[in-house]
């Protein structure tokens, strides 16, 4: 594959992953209308996504197969991770609303780009970081321009409740982006997935009983369905997808191209629910287009210059003594 076609491979691919997770926040508010909790929804949908990979183990052992230090990058530090980000966001949904804590999760593009300089050996240009600044405040612009983009009659406990949660799945989002983009090329994308949802599984089974919130399955068949839903879309679908980009492209630009998913939500709103946007709501929205269309001609422009070889290089291993 040239470069130029990889990298349009790869911003595909990352606006595939955001569209796919521009579905969470509306399901999981569904779910709450079922009556689940808020500690519990993000156990369940990995916990059957687990299951759907042992079932296919079954047939194909090899995908279990990964050496020491891959289970403990991924397993482990991959796995506290995608527990942290489960809880977080719900937190982040249930206290400060779907928008609040989309708008908080996207602080994640600028962290990323950021990092990905010390641990992957990224550049870290003037207008990567830039492009993240732009989607990030287009993101929040486009999420607070909505019917239900306001915060204003949030209580503050829940509102504070719903900030933390937003800003810890901003933090875990941004390094599971930078550990995939280091373990993918690597391990490929069936063991690092499979390995970061089953250690999540493992540790928020052990750790939310510890904390008096035992993960109480949905009450309704209902809540079972879009627990589902959300097991084969935003865990399965979506990050099959996200790691097909990190495969292709940097950390920065796939963290850029993904932020279309509060794009998604608010047309989707728009369209189905006939939820209109402010004329702030639609200049956001214009923001986070423009800088995903940015991020994508700059890198294609790089690629067009680049030989063959040298295009999405695997990263440098990270010095584990720090």
């Amino acid at each position: 594959m040239s470069g130029s076609a990889r990298t349009i491979a790869g911003y595909l691919f990352a606006l595939g992953a955001g569209a796919v997770w521009g579905t969470t926040g509306p399901l999981s508010t569904a779910l709450y209308g079922e009556g689940a909790e808020v500690t519990g929804i993000g156990f369940w949908r990995i916990s059957l996504a687990v299951l759907g990979f042992l079932a296919y183990g079954a047939f194909r052992p090899e995908v279990f197969r990964i050496d020491r230090k891959g289970l403990l990058l991924v397993g482990l530090g991959g796995g506290a991770l995608v527990a942290l980000f489960e809880v977080a966001y719900q937190f982040g949904i249930a206290g400060a609303g779907v928008a609040g804590a989309a708008a908080l999760l996207y602080l994640a593009p600028v962290l990323v780009a950021v990092l990905a300089r010390p641990l992957l050996g990224e550049a870290l240009t003037p207008i990567r970081l830039l492009l993240a600044v732009v989607v990030m405040v287009g993101a929040a612009l486009t999420v607070q321009g909505g019917e239900q983009g306001g915060v204003a009659g949030v209580e503050l406990p829940s509102l504070v409740a719903g900030v933390t949660g937003g800003m810890l799945a901003a933090l875990s989002y941004a390094g599971t982006t930078l550990l995939a983009r280091y373990a993918v090329p690597r391990y490929g994308t069936l063991k690092v997935l499979f390995y970061e949802i089953a250690g999540g599984t493992l540790i928020l089974g052990a750790v939310l009983p510890l904390a008096g919130r035992p993960p109480a399955p949905p009450p309704t068949d209902g809540g079972w369905l879009y627990i589902v839903a959300l097991a084969l879309g935003s865990v399965l679908a979506a990050n099959f997808l996200f790691f097909a980009a990190v495969k292709r492209i940097d950390a920065a630009p796939t963290a850029v191209a993904a932020t279309i998913e509060p794009v998604v939500a608010a047309l989707l709103a728009l369209l189905l629910f006939s939820q209109d946007l402010t004329l702030l709501g639609w200049f956001g929205l214009a923001m986070v287009v423009g800088g995903v269309a940015g991020g994508y001609l700059r890198e294609a422009r790089e690629e067009r210059g680049a030989p063959l070889e040298a295009a999405a290089p695997v990263p440098p291993a990270p010095d584990l003594r720090r």
